[in-house]
């Protein structure tokens, strides 16, 4: 539930901050769809296992580019190579792209040390 709960949070905040045009833009879609498994835990080592689908290299970034494609396939009416394109044009930077945690939070060691992150945020860029 949590990390339902979470996917859905990352939604609604691409939605606030980088306002988000869902119905008209795969572009934007597939940015917080990218953003949402990268940061929500849908990708994780013990999700994978469960999925019988996990690998060593590069493999998260695989299961977040494979999830952002099925959730647009899910929500929209365009083809997978239409889905695949908005993905591949975006991947990079949305990847890359941790707001609000700062960092991907793997498991719940993570996720406090992103907390403890963000309550510190303005202590170090305070003196520029």
């Amino acid at each position: 539930m949590n990390r339902v709960v979470t996917h859905e949070l990352i939604h609604t905040f691409d939605h606030c901050r980088a306002h988000v045009d869902w119905f008209t833009n795969v572009r934007h879609l597939a940015c917080s769809e990218i953003r949402a498994a990268n940061l929500s835990g849908d990708c994780s080592l013990v999700n994978e296992i469960f999925r019988l689908r996990f690998g060593l290299k590069q493999h998260h970034q695989t299961c977040v580019r494979d999830r952002a494609i099925l959730s647009i396939l899910a929500v929209r009416n365009v083809s997978k190579e239409v889905a695949e394109k908005a993905v591949d044009e975006v991947f990079e930077s949305c990847f890359n792209d941790h707001e609000p945690f700062g960092r991907i939070p793997h498991n719940k060691t993570y996720a406090k040390y992103a907390h403890r992150d963000f309550q510190n945020r303005h202590r170090y860029y305070s003196n520029i």
